[in-house]
């Protein structure tokens, strides 16, 4: 007897084959039942004389011969709809309770923590396996063609230090240092930037970037980017790049740009035009089309009022424009700096971020104090930036996408959480684990911790 795959049953018309799967539906018609069975590959209609009552989602072993389904029978909207298996022989292998979700239609109406608690469950409705899918051939559509583009996969450290980057750090303690801790890393900034002065002049990672920031329906504590950077450019060099894979990655999902090249906005325009720096220029909002556009010339600081001191507009690494440089300098006009900072644009929201980098240590040193760094602090969190930039760095820059909203814009979902797999509640618990949760004193006790 030949074990296949649902997919393969079309090739084995008239065989005898085994198959397993999980029971999706019963219908019982008195002298047979047909029951829809399920794996990965797809759903295969099954004829059964004699059914004894198995639960749906049960995962069953059924053997018997792959047959053709009469004509008035055959189910034009199912791939395997043409033919059916006349079962002989079957086994139990996993019986399943009743599932406390329901898991046949979109989901969308239950009960959101409900559906986080059993995501395993979730996962099984045929959206969200969807959904998932897409995230896959879209990151394999991006890997691919930054692999032809030259560019090389580099990991970067999870584990790192704290450094003032806009959010709060996730941090963990250091058993083998007591009262030391590490930063999960909100973004691989500083890494890949270093990678740049290390001679790797195409870098990429798929990056997790931790970030302990309130939630919305874009945005989680843990987040996947399509982190790159490049050596030895100007801007249009990456936004030239970004341009022609997301034409790439488009047409691989048979989706529509609106407009290429895509429309270029500065800050000043963006905030005029649409009161706001990420707009969604569709007329019609056809869940098909995509609308990108660049915003640059973004302010290099922002003044914060109510505190009376400046702070970056988007990270403190960001180069200023040449015309910028003297008054940079001289600590003047800096409310009415520009950056070279860019950010992509799609359908309403910020997909990605980047700039051209600050390579001149006395710039970077320059933009910490005008932030509020002491000589001391600066050493402290960035010394090691700073000593690399004595070693010949070369000029470059790079950006970040959001791969999460990238897919939940693709798969047309108002939130990221039902693109990722295993996502995070908004109250911050996670899903099916639990966390945060309590842990046992002996471990608070090795790491040198205590209760508060």
């Amino acid at each position: 007897m030949k074990a296949i795959k649902i997919i393969d049953s079309l090739q084995n018309i008239g065989e005898k084959v085994e198959i397993q799967g999980r029971i999706e539906t019963v219908r019982d018609h008195g002298k047979i039942t047909f029951v829809d069975i399920a794996d990965a590959t797809g759903l295969l209609q099954t004829v059964w004389k004699t059914f004894t009552p198995i639960s749906p989602q049960s995962i069953v072993q059924v053997e018997g011969e792959i047959k053709l389904r009469p004509d008035n029978l055959i189910n034009k909207d199912l791939e395997t709809g043409t033919i059916e298996l006349k079962v002989e022989n079957h086994k139990v292998i996993s019986e399943s309770h009743t599932a406390p979700i329901p898991i046949d239609g979109d989901g969308y109406d239950i009960d959101e923590n409900l559906r986080l608690k059993y995501r395993y469950l979730d996962l099984r409705r045929k959206r969200l396996q969807k959904n998932l899918k897409l995230r896959h051939q879209i990151a394999t559509a991006v890997r691919g063609f930054l692999n032809e583009e030259g560019f090389v996969e580099i990991e970067t450290p999870y584990l790192s230090k704290t450094t003032p980057e806009g959010a709060r750090d996730f941090l963990v303690p250091s058993r083998l240092q007591p009262g030391k801790f590490y930063a999960l890393a909100q973004a691989p900034q500083q890494y890949k930037q270093l990678l740049m002065i290390a001679g790797f002049e195409k870098y990429y990672q798929f990056a997790r970037a931790f970030r302990d920031e309130d939630m919305r329906s874009d945005r989680q504590f843990e987040h996947t980017q399509i982190d790159l950077e490049m050596a030895n450019v100007t801007r249009e060099d990456i936004t030239s790049l970004i341009e022609r894979m997301f034409i790439q990655v488009a047409k691989s999902q048979d989706k529509k740009i609106l407009k290429t090249p895509f429309p270029v906005f500065t800050f000043k325009e963006a905030i005029n035009k649409f009161g706001r720096d990420k707009f969604d220029l569709r007329q019609n909002k056809d869940g098909n089309e995509l609308a990108f556009a660049w915003v640059i010339d973004f302010p290099l600081f922002e003044y914060l009022k109510e505190e009376k001191r400046y702070t970056f507009s988007h990270n403190p690494f960001t180069s200023p424009k040449e015309e910028a440089l003297k008054d940079l300098m001289a600590s003047r006009n800096l409310e009415n700096l520009l950056s070279y900072q860019y950010d992509l644009v799609l359908n309403g929201e910020e997909l990605g971020s980047g700039s051209i980098r600050i390579t001149d240590p006395k710039v970077q040193k320059q933009v910490f104090k005008i932030l509020g760094y002491s000589d001391q602090k600066i050493e402290e969190d960035f010394g090691h930036l700073l000593s690399a930039y004595k070693f010949g760095a070369p000029k470059h820059g790079g950006i970040a996408i959001g791969l999460d909203r990238l897919c939940a814009v693709f798969a047309g979902e108002k939130s990221i959480r039902e693109v990722i797999a295993f996502p995070t509640y908004g109250s911050g618990q996670t899903a099916v684990m639990e966390a945060p949760s309590v842990v046992d004193d002996n471990i608070l006790k090795e790491l040198k911790l205590k209760k508060s």
